[in-house]
């Protein structure tokens, strides 16, 4: 007869099987999808990601931050499912590693780049050749994202060129870590003015639009969205697919994002 030593031994061995039988995958299926996502994402990303809890009852977290910080992160073996760069220039970068997963990567928004103001009595300005912003800025600072990586940054920068105004200009950037920064160096008055994104200026009342720049006065404004290569996330392509969806770009365009797709 077995003793009940035996007995707790077999069981013991039983249960071990079980969980080497089910429990990966168990603890893969309920893994969160991360995302790393331009900072300019935040408001209209946080609202779908509730949506993607609420409709399928998974988790997923974001980490927001400049796309270059983002990408040298991915780079660096962060664990990320999903990529959304605020331009097109960091994702590539990442093609060129091998980073992503090319057959999920697409164009998803648009966005538009505009001048900003601190001050809600701030007159408002018809932005083109000949105007004069270092004389509106005057002997403070513009506030910007670093314009050698931050893509933000590097849109305000190329349009001030192509306008004529940037020799006038590049000893007054203040230049911030991403757009999400040199929107708070404006809304605290530590700037008088600032270039930033459509969509940022929306999220922060503390600012006010006082001027849009022409849309040729720069490249397309393009975040590209991808799987990273190193995911091995099953709801990572469900995620992807949520959004892309319609209820997705209902949210997206509400914080001011033109949905390409």
């Amino acid at each position: 007869m077995a003793t009940r030593k035996d007995r707790l031994k077999g069981v013991s061995v039983a249960l071990a099987v079980l969980l080497t039988a089910i429990g990966p995958a168990t603890a893969l299926a309920a893994e969160k999808v991360t995302i790393f996502a331009a900072a300019s994402l935040k408001n209209a990303l946080d609202a779908i990601n509730g949506e993607w809890r609420k409709q399928t009852g998974k988790e997923s977290t974001a980490s927001y931050a400049a796309s270059s910080a983002l990408a040298k992160q991915i780079e660096q073996g962060a664990p990320a499912d999903v990529f959304i760069s605020a331009d097109l220039a960091w994702m590539d970068y990442l093609a060129d590693e091998k980073l992503i997963k090319g057959d999920t990567r697409s164009n998803l928004l648009g966005n538009r780049i505009v001048l900003v103001s601190g001050s809600k009595d701030a007159a408002e300005v018809e932005i083109g050749p000949g105007f004069d912003l270092a004389g509106l800025v005057g002997n403070e600072r513009l506030a910007m994202g670093a314009v050698d990586s931050v893509p933000a940054g590097r849109y305000g920068k190329a349009a001030l060129e192509k306008l004529g105004l940037w020799p006038s200009l590049a000893g007054k950037v203040a230049g911030a870590e991403s757009v999400r920064a040199a929107l708070l160096l404006v809304s605290r008055g530590e700037a008088p003015y600032g270039i930033v994104y459509r969509t940022d200026a929306a999220a922060d009342a503390g600012v006010k639009v006082i001027g849009t720049f022409p849309e040729n006065s720069h490249p397309p404004i393009i975040y590209p969205i991808a799987i990273t290569a190193d995911s091995r996330n099953p709801d990572a392509g469900a995620y992807l697919d949520f959004v892309r969806s319609p209820k997705a770009a209902a949210l997206f365009e509400a914080e001011g994002f033109t949905v390409l797709e």
